[in-house]
This record gives C-alpha cells, structure tokens and sequence, in this order.
C-alpha cells in the first residue's frame, strides 16, 4: 500500500469513502459493506471516512463494530456540522441546518464516540461550516476535544482558503476535504496552494465524480434506485448536461485504453499523481469497486499521460454543478 500522511499519521494513499453504504447511492446493503469494509483492512486500506450526518448516525454505527474489532489498523475520520431531518438522503433537503457552535462541536463529538463504541477520532473534520459562528469558536472547541484526548487531529471540509488560514491559527488543520476530480478542480484556483504552504493534507473525496468517471453509467435512468440523490441532487447527472458529460468520459476511456487500466483507476491515478500532499477516498460499498480503486495506486502515470487526462476533461467543460442549488449554498465559507 502507498503510505501518505495526515498530520504525521501514515495512512493509505487511497482510502475509502463510505457515505454510500448508509445514504445517497441506493439501498443499503450492510452485509456487503461490512465485508467491504474488512477487506479494505485486510488491503492495507487504513483510513475509513465517515460522518455524524451519514445516514443520521447509522453509517458510525456500521463501522463501529469493525474499527473496534481492528482498531490499531484504522485511520478513521468522522465529521460535524450537517444537522439533518430525520431520514434524509442528502444536505439538500428542506430542514438541513448548519450547527459549527461551540457546543454542538462538543456535543456532536461525545454522540459520534458512542456511536462508534471508541474513545478516540483519529480526524475530526467540520463537514460545513455556519458563517454566523466565527471559526475560531469552532476550532477552539475542536481543540478542546484534542486536549481532552478525545481526538487526534483536526480538519475541515469544503471552506475558504481564508477560513482555513483563520483556523490554523488557532490549532493546526491537518487536513482539509475538498471535491477534487478530473470533473471538480476548483481547488487548484488556490487551496490546494493554500494547504501546501501550511503543510495541510488535502483529502479529495468524490474522485471519480461520483460514479461519472468509472464509465458504467451511461444514461440517467441508471440512478432511478430508491435514495439515489444524483437523480435529483446532482445536476452533472441530469438530463441535459449527461450527454456532454458523458463525451468527456469517453475521451478519459481513451486515455486510460492506452495507459492499460480503467476509466475509474486513470482518475484516481491522475488525482494521487497532483502531488504527496493529497490522498483520494474513493466511496464504495462493494469488495470489487474497492479492488479495483486500490490498484489504482500501483499506476504510475508519465507526465504526458497527468496532461492528456487533464487535457481530456478541460477545465469548464463539465456541464451542470457539482450540487443542487440549495446544497451549494453550504459550502466555500
């Protein structure tokens, strides 16, 4: 397994993502996840990514009985911050609050630790944060949860350049969460420049856009499953941005055809060859998709093949957003 690093912590270049065992990509199937979830174990795949707001708690639940079962292996993450409805499937529900006080940062800590049966997050990520709470209230109660010994190391997802420089005043961010694919490059406007002057890990989730970059999705009646947000939370799926989304992937399965591998592994290989400083987590619930993502690490793109895949996919040729209107207003604060 390539080792990279998280605040000091070696954890696996490519871990995994687990949202979709619990909410937004279909049905659960915790049989299978929790064989997934071994299996990453057993391949070397130490940081598990999960989050209070993941099924309303159930997905912490899931993995809790792994990580305790395997604990000295795991890097696990877990999240604050989205406050659902009850049985919500997305952020972008009616009902969805943003909670980064002081004293849900607290109280959503000693929630997830129960949930999870442990006595300590490896990473506390804030998921989304409230402009109306200074950061530096949050990230001063985070700190106190490091001091108590209750996590290790602090993060934060999908936030400002400036709110990450704020916040590292106050306690050293170890990582911050970020969209980052062939489809979603925002972050290279000046984030990712921004985490590498502070030493900060950047953590790409979604790097296969969602499913988009495996190839396997060819039309929009492929998402009609029960729970399946992309359907109706992300526009990059709708019917009218599909077809021109879709002619970018072709042109990604060209590119990996020749370099010998998958749509899926060539997006992965891309997003781990932008630098030592970036890891990708990858979401799946089954043992093959989890296979085929971790060989993505064993390939070794040449300079020109990181261009042509970038070249494949130019920047402002997606069509649609990245979420829903009302799920976008969450996030960059």
């Amino acid at each position: 397994m390539t080792i990279r690093h998280i605040g000091g912590a070696p954890v696996a270049a490519i871990g995994l993502g687990c949202m979709g065992m619990s909410m937004a990509y279909g049905p659960a199937d915790d049989a299978e996840s929790t064989r997934t979830l071994h299996r990453a174990l057993d391949l070397g795949v130490n940081h598990l990514d999960t989050s209070d707001a993941y099924g309303s708690g159930a997905n912490e639940r899931l993995l809790g009985p792994v990580v305790r079962a395997r604990r000295e292996e795991v890097f696990l993450a877990t999240k604050f911050g989205i406050r659902l409805p009850a049985g919500a499937s997305s952020s972008a529900v009616p009902g969805t609050r943003i909670d980064s006080t002081a004293a849900w940062a607290t109280g959503a800590c000693e929630a997830s630790l129960a949930r999870l049966g442990i006595e300590t997050i490896d990473l506390y990520y804030l998921h989304r944060r409230n402009p109306a709470t200074p950061i530096e209230e949050t990230v001063g109660a985070m700190a106190a949860l490091v001091a108590a010994g209750k996590v290790r190391h602090l993060g934060l997802s999908e936030v400002s350049p400036a709110t990450l420089r704020a916040a590292h005043a106050v306690h050293p961010i170890a990582a911050v969460q970020m969209e980052y694919s062939l489809f979603s490059r925002d972050v290279e406007d000046e984030m990712l420049a921004v985490c590498r002057e502070l030493g900060v890990t950047l953590v790409a989730y979604s790097p296969v856009g969602r499913g988009l970059l495996t190839g396997a999705i060819n039309s929009a009646d492929q998402l009609d499953a029960p729970g399946d947000f992309r359907a109706t939370g992300v526009p990059r799926f709708a019917a009218d941005a599909l077809p021109t989304n879709l002619a970018l992937v072709d042109a990604v399965r060209e590119v990996a055809a020749e370099i010998g591998c998958t749509p899926a592994q060539a997006a992965l290989a891309w997003v781990l060859a932008q630098g030592d400083d970036v890891v990708a987590i990858p979401g799946t619930k089954r043992v093959r998709y989890l296979e085929e993502n971790v060989a993505a690490q064993d390939i070794s793109l040449t300079p020109e093949q990181v261009s042509r895949l970038a070249a494949a996919v130019p920047r402002g040729a997606v069509a649609g957003a990245r979420y829903a209107e009302g799920a976008m207003r969450l996030i960059g604060h």
